[in-house]
């Protein structure tokens, strides 16, 4: 199935979906995921492997983090060529001074927002989708 490119189209059909519970960054130096860890994101850099994770892992495998943070996904499915999307998202959370980390996956971009804000967040989506609707 391919993605939706067209931006209307995407931003009516935003659907965000909360995860339940709180997810931290946090960085494994040695480039390994530790035992019992099980992050939902990854990225290698230069300074290690950062990590998307449960914080009850974090704290369990003694990860250092700062950043508590509430998992979004938007359930449209974005074609990763789409235009617009993450700059209208980061636009609606920026004017209500939420903070936001994206990531892309193949089929749904995922939002990293404040945890004692990600209720408020996605009240901000699902009013931007409304303004958005194609008919």
């Amino acid at each position: 199935m391919t993605g939706e490119s067209d931006l209307r189209v995407l931003l009516s059909g935003l659907r965000p979906q909360l995860h339940p519970g709180r997810y931290v960054y946090a960085t494994a130096p040695d480039g390994r995921v530790p035992d019992g860890a099980a992050p939902v994101v990854t990225v290698g850099e230069a300074e290690g492997l950062t990590l998307v994770l449960p914080e009850a892992e974090a704290a369990a495998a003694g990860l250092p983090y700062s950043y508590v943070a509430g998992w979004i996904t938007l359930r449209v499915h974005s074609a990763l060529e789409a235009v617009g999307l993450t700059a209208a998202v980061s636009l609606a959370l920026t004017d209500a001074g939420i903070s936001c980390n994206v990531v892309a996956g193949f089929h749904h971009d995922h939002l990293f927002v404040p945890y004692e804000r990600s209720t408020e967040a996605v009240a901000v989506l699902e009013a931007l989708a409304s303004e958005s609707g194609t008919g």
